[in-house]
């Protein structure tokens, strides 16, 4: 089966590309607007691009009137957002900012979760969330109907438990993230882990040497 996803429509390309790029994460993104009033909304078009300078990605879309959503406008406006990472605990709580509330609306006082301080930017933190990221938009690039904000991130926060300082290792295990799967409301655990060591060229090198030639009888 194959298809051309330029004769097909934008909801069906949503529903193939959704449904085969899986999991992705979860960008529970926190912004201010003009009024200083904190919004809170998840986006799983979403993830990390570079890391000098450190890059996020994250493209929020517009309304059904075709009016940008408020994290997008909020962004123009201040240039800051925060990236809360959406762990087990808070998936619920991450659900009910999915609401279109109407503009203004605190949805992390509807949803349960409480606000921190952040260190570099205006933009609060979820107090809740495993992992913060500070952001700075760098720029926000227009392609066709989709709007993507790249962001530098200036400051992380991560639970303790979660980090080895020293060696500047994350027990991403420990972490229980949540990816999003397909379209219509699939979620995925990230507690089924496993690792694979990557091969120089000379170890894989080795490896073939090991393997039995299936033509030699």
């Amino acid at each position: 089966m194959h298809f051309d996803l330029r004769q097909l429509a934008m909801r069906d390309r949503y529903k193939l590309l959704t449904g085969v790029v899986v999991p992705r994460p979860i960008a529970l993104v926190t912004s201010l607007n003009e009024a200083g009033q904190v919004n809170a909304a998840p986006f799983s078009f979403f993830n990390m691009i570079g890391s000098d300078p450190p890059l996020v990605a994250l493209a929020p879309g517009d309304r059904p009137d075709g009016e940008p959503k408020d994290t997008a406008r909020n962004i123009r406006h201040s240039g800051e957002f925060v990236v809360n990472i959406v762990d087990e605990n808070i998936v619920q709580a991450m659900n009910i900012c999915a609401v279109d509330f109407p503009p203004g609306t605190d949805e992390l006082r509807v949803a349960g979760l409480s606000s921190q301080s952040s260190h570099q930017v205006k933009v609060p933190r979820i107090a809740e969330s495993p992992v913060n990221l500070e952001c700075r938009e760098v720029m926000t690039l227009a392609i066709g109907r989709n709007r993507i904000v790249l962001g530098e991130v200036l400051h992380l926060h991560i639970r303790d438990e979660l980090v080895d300082a020293e060696k500047f290792y994350v027990h991403a295990e420990k972490m229980h993230a949540i990816g999003r799967m397909h379209g219509g409301g699939g979620y995925t655990r990230t507690r089924d882990f496993f690792q694979i060591e990557r091969l120089d060229f000379e170890e894989w090198q080795n490896l073939q040497r090991d393997i039995p030639d299936p033509h030699d009888t």
